[in-house]
């Protein structure tokens, strides 16, 4: 049942990238934010089909400690499913990626349009600048930037080395950092073709005020917060 569930659910999520790529790219002429309202008509959509065809739901912890204005999201990276639905549960955010993503035929195209910070990561140090340089920018713009610092996606129980970047925009702006942790990894696993039934946990953090800290010390701090976290969320509970 689950194969077919996914088969299905894998046709339309591709009818549906097509169909938004086209959307994404006559909204070239309106504003950013107007344009990321008519684009993330998508994720909104894929989300409801992952809910309706897989049985994957989603709750959604602390919503109260979004500030009020704009942040840089630290975030758990373990499936696609939180680059499809953070991008409308948070407030409109600039997601940082890798620069390979945006020649990925109708998908890259329409992210393009969404003003991604798309960074070279074999570039190092130089890669480093591009968020702070782009991520000042968008701030400014008044969208969020959102970066995974683990940099690819890790399976359930497992952790990556968390990279300093989005640490570093924050303390360069002093823009606050929102530490989240989820487990979209036990449902929608990396790299899997099949999905399972069952509801993923966010879980937001309190804000972390970069005012006085170090790049390495915000890092630090959001790697302890998250981990903890992780450890805390309910199993994603898969329904037989």
């Amino acid at each position: 049942m689950n194969l077919l569930r996914s088969v299905f659910f894998a046709v339309l999520q591709a009818l549906l990238t097509v169909l938004f790529s086209l959307v994404a790219l006559l909204s070239f002429p309106f504003p950013p934010h107007t344009r990321y309202r008519m684009i993330t008509g998508y994720n909104h959509i894929v989300i409801w089909l992952a809910r309706w065809v897989l049985g994957i739901r989603y709750v959604v912890r602390g919503r109260d400690h979004l500030p009020d204005r704009p942040a840089v999201v630290l975030a758990k990276h373990q499936s696609a499913w939180e680059t499809v639905a953070f991008l409308f549960l948070f407030p409109p955010v600039s997601a940082v990626i890798k620069q390979e993503l945006l020649r990925v035929p109708f998908f890259g195209w329409a992210y393009r349009m969404l003003s991604p910070i798309a960074i070279d990561r074999s570039a190092g140090r130089e890669a480093l600048k591009q968020i702070v340089s782009q991520g000042s920018a968008k701030l400014a713009q008044n969208f969020w930037v959102l970066v995974f610092p683990e940099g690819t996606r890790v399976a359930p129980g497992e952790r990556g080395r968390y990279g300093i970047g989005g640490a570093w925009l924050a303390a360069e702006t002093g823009a606050p950092i929102v530490p989240v942790a989820h487990n979209a990894g036990e449902v929608w696993p990396k790299n899997a073709f099949i999905k399972r039934p069952g509801t993923v946990t966010v879980s937001i953090g309190p804000v972390i005020e970069p005012a006085g800290r170090t790049a390495a010390e915000l890092t630090r701090a959001t790697e302890a917060w998250i981990e903890a976290e992780m450890a805390r969320l309910p199993p994603a509970a898969a329904r037989q």
